[in-house]
């Protein structure tokens, strides 16, 4: 069965090595981490993969070596939310948050269709579920899902781990044969620069989004009132499901397509505005979103959110560049620079534009107060205007949810119509 695996330190332990471990606690094999995991996943993800049902048992381990790279988030309320988020491919999540899994699993906070990050790491799984929208409890949802899920270890050590050595690779596995040193050797041998991690999570056809926010949820007074229709696009990048709701509020009917859906075929569609999503990886790796993005330039109003904030950033002739440790959770300062106001933001990135790549053209329109990176750009001239952060952030904050409402007053503008604001 997958789901939680309970670290008890008087037991034996099978493999679980991350590159935080003491020398020490290389040298001794600790036999009993993983004792749930996983003749399911077996079961499950190797048939489907292997249709000729084969019994060679070293191909079978060998599909539960994970090794993505481990950032922490800072988050009670929103570990759903977290693990339906493309952006989290290739990722293992450490929450710091000791108590994870109270409130259950339900199915009209998806984000997407699937988890998509690699394992879940916690303090301490809840066992008991209290939450009257609940549906299932966090660990059937895993087991559900294929994912791996630690329970019963040190999250608070780790992340003063992660705090000075920055965002770390690690593997999880099943596979007993392997030795720490092979272990090690597959930890460091995984790099997220250079991964194109968007090709994974999009959508292979168009496909169309109505659904707005639900009424009882809906807080913006600007989306309550709007009574107007606009034709956007949505480049799916690993696009959240909380995005186009958002834009549906706001009077969005939405088109998402592919993320290497040429310039050309975008165009044919007649937007009145352009999304470029969120999304998981290097964008110095999707070179075909960059080229796409320098396309439509100016041609309609454009609005980039996290990936999309970067990939405009090399389209308006900018750089990225790895940060140590990306930024992830839900309690960001950022600060506006023309109103000089501070919103508390939900990030989740690992790479940022650098801030003197920009041509002067581009203005910075936000900045992020804990290390100064760039966190929202504006090109008047074209149209553009992007974000490095979430404003669809559910449950919150929502302080920054005022972007969709700005994102529409350019298309406003541009189609001659009297803006909301």
């Amino acid at each position: 069965m997958v789901g939680w695996v309970y670290f008890k330190p008087k037991r034996s332990a099978a493999n679980v090595t991350f590159e935080y471990r003491k020398k020490k606690t290389l040298q001794k094999r600790k036999k009993s981490l993983l004792l749930l995991l996983s003749f399911y996943l077996c079961a499950q993800k190797y048939t489907r993969a292997r249709k000729d049902k084969t019994n060679d048992n070293s191909d079978q381990r060998a599909d539960f070596n994970k090794h993505p790279f481990l950032p922490w988030i800072q988050l009670q309320n929103r570990y759903q939310e977290i693990l339906t988020d493309p952006s989290y491919a290739g990722q293992f999540v450490l929450f710091t948050c000791p108590h994870i899994g109270n409130v259950g699993i339900n199915q009209l906070d998806m984000e997407s269709t699937k988890v998509h990050m690699g394992a879940t790491l916690v303090r301490h799984h809840a066992l008991n579920v209290s939450n009257y929208r609940s549906t299932q409890t966090l660990d059937s949802y895993l087991k559900e899902q294929g994912v791996i899920g630690i329970s019963d270890i040190d999250t608070r050590a780790i992340t003063v781990r992660l705090r000075e050595k920055g965002s770390l690779n690690g593997v999880v596995t099943t596979d007993m044969s392997i030795s720490d040193d092979d272990l090690l050797k597959m930890s460091k041998g995984y790099d997220i620069v250079g991964k194109d991690l968007i090709g994974e999570v999009c959508v292979k056809e168009p496909y169309k989004w109505v659904d707005p926010t639900v009424g009882e949820w809906e807080f913006a007074e600007k989306a309550k009132n709007n009574k107007d229709k606009f034709n956007v696009v949505c480049f799916d990048f690993g696009i959240k499901n909380n995005i186009m709701r958002r834009l549906a509020s706001f009077g969005c009917e939405l088109t998402v397509v592919p993320a290497n859906y040429s310039a050309e075929d975008v165009m044919k569609l007649n937007p009145d505005g352009i999304l470029f999503s969120n999304g998981p990886g290097d964008p110095s790796a999707a070179p075909y979103a960059v080229e796409n993005c320098k396309k439509l330039l100016g041609k309609v109003p454009v609005f980039g959110i996290c990936m999309g904030h970067q990939v405009l950033g090399q389209a308006f002739g900018g750089k990225t560049f790895k940060m140590k440790f990306g930024h992830h959770g839900g309690n960001h300062p950022v600060r506006n620079e023309f109103t000089q106001s501070v919103e508390i933001s939900a990030q989740n990135h690992n790479f940022a534009v650098d801030l003197d790549s920009l041509p002067k053209e581009v203005k910075v329109s936000h900045l992020n107060l804990d290390d100064g990176t760039c966190a929202g750009m504006v090109w008047e001239e074209k149209m553009a205007m992007t974000i490095q952060y979430h404003p669809e952030a559910s449950p919150g904050p929502h302080d920054s949810d005022n972007c969709f409402a700005q994102f529409v007053d350019m298309i406003r503008a541009n189609k001659g119509m009297a803006v909301s604001r």
